[in-house]
């Protein structure tokens, strides 16, 4: 199995990875495919209208995970890397006002968003809890073209034929038949990868770097990867600037700020709470979210709902441990992303189809990992240290309120954090020999996922999602 660190960690827009990337990268690539004659020679010439439909979670919390806006931003022809927020919101409105599109490549379009843009409160679409359908019409409103595509996660998609080729969830179906992809280590599952470690006597980052390096050279991979870093690290700084109210109707206020200026204040007491860190962890993580929240420029970790984690145990890692590195960054995102790979190939990082334990529950247990390399420890020990942070997960359900990645979102990324450097330090504090593998725990958050009531899954019918103040 081989999943690159740049599909883990993907610079894009808040305020979800699979509720607004997702839609806007498939409506996107419904333009290039129709382009590029993928439905049986229709040319781009002869669209005249546009068509979207959302199903399943992507319904239920659209709106307020901006997945409308999303589609349009798509069909004019943005991407999540690509999008430029001033550029996007004029021509935005635009499209509400001219009730037409022009993406390069066709002629004008028509699409009225408050026609054209349907959200099915139905049945979800049988393959995912994330679905949509894109259609284009011709002349006469004749149906030229129409897919199916789902948003399962971290800002990946699939259309319903490639969802259907997907494998199972056993990590042993396709193991020979990946081996001979030609990456030197694709570890399908934990006790591979450390198997794989013991043969090789390379670190989990070693493994992971060797891999990466079979389509790219060093060079290239340590400029991308510090890439990743400095978005995130530019995201936290940015949370920690901002202040006012988020939008979405929720009147929920910016914290961050205030509460790093009580922290920097606080450095003169000369008591100071030992558990003060705590507070940074969750400042930090916090900081990513409310500016995640708000639309800004974030990077999947692995999702958007949990892309505050593992920014913010980075940034534990630079700024409060003394004998921090650079080289100990890069150490910490390679291994990272080789447990969210393992997690999402094996089980699942999105939030409509497993709850919150696959987003902030998989997004700790990947920072766990990533500290205790960081930190020096084994591969036995990083195995540990994922395991302790994603067993303490499980169960977690996904109930945003108002269908808004504020409550409880924000503060859930802190204390993701928390746990991740508590079972980091765990784990480092023994030798790597432990009861549960980190292949059982993935496993059981899958099955626990799989008998979730839907409910629990980023639809906002149960939970916090329900239990509102009165006042």
């Amino acid at each position: 199995m081989f999943l690159s660190v740049f599909d883990i960690f993907k610079i894009g827009v808040g305020p979800s990875s699979s509720h607004t990337m997702g839609p806007m990268s498939a409506a996107a690539r419904f333009l290039s495919d129709l382009r590029s004659g993928m439905f049986m020679g229709v040319d781009a010439a002869q669209v005249r209208r546009f068509s979207a439909s959302l199903h399943g979670s992507l319904a239920f919390t659209g709106k307020g995970h901006a997945s409308d806006r999303a589609v349009i931003l798509g069909l004019i022809g943005f991407e999540p890397h690509n999008l430029d927020p001033d550029e996007a919101e004029q021509l935005e409105q635009e499209v509400y006002e001219k009730k037409v599109i022009q993406p390069e490549g066709f002629g004008e379009v028509r699409f009225n968003p408050n026609d054209d843009l349907v959200f099915d409160y139905g049945p979800p679409l049988p393959g995912h809890a994330n679905g949509m359908k894109l259609s284009a019409f011709g002349e006469g409103n004749q149906l030229l073209a129409t897919a199916t595509y789902y948003s399962i996660g971290g800002g990946f998609i699939v259309t319903a034929s490639e969802l259907d080729e997907e494998v199972s969830h056993d990590p042993h179906d396709l193991h020979d038949e990946q081996e001979a992809i030609g990456y030197p280590y694709p570890f399908g599952s934990a006790a591979e990868m450390l198997s794989m470690g013991q043969q090789s006597g390379m670190s989990i980052a070693q493994m992971k770097q060797a891999n990466e390096e079979t389509g790219m050279s060093r060079e290239e991979l340590n400029s991308r990867v510090d890439a990743v870093w400095d978005a995130m690290n530019s995201c936290i700084d940015r949370g920690l600037r901002m202040e006012g109210q988020l939008p979405g109707g929720l009147a929920v206020k910016r914290r961050a700020k205030a509460i790093m200026d009580r922290l920097i204040d606080q450095r003169a007491n000369n008591q100071p709470m030992p558990h003060v860190v705590n507070d940074w962890l969750s400042v930090y993580a916090m900081a990513v979210n409310e500016e995640n929240a708000a639309g800004g420029r974030v990077v999947t970790s692995p999702t958007n709902g949990a892309s505050g984690v593992l920014p913010s145990v980075i940034r534990y890692y630079r700024d409060h441990i003394p004998a921090s590195n650079h080289e100990g960054v890069r150490t910490f995102l390679l291994t990272a992303a080789a447990v969210g790979g393992l997690i999402k190939h094996n089980a699942s990082i999105s939030g409509a189809e497993a709850g919150c334990q696959a987003e902030v529950g998989s997004a700790s247990a990947m920072a766990a990992a990533g500290l205790c390399a960081a930190l020096g420890g084994t591969n036995e020990q990083i195995e540990n240290a994922a395991e302790i942070a994603l067993e303490h997960h499980l169960g977690m359900t996904c109930d945003p309120v108002n269908g808004l990645v504020q409550v409880p979102c924000i503060e859930r990324n802190g204390l993701g954090a928390i746990k991740a450097v508590s079972a980091a330090s765990l784990a480092l504090h023994g030798d790597g020999t432990h009861y549960m593998p980190l292949d059982n725990c993935i496993k059981t958050m899958w099955e626990t996922g799989q008998e979730m009531d839907t409910k629990y899954k980023e639809t906002s019918l149960g939970g916090l999602a329900v239990n509102l103040p009165e006042c």
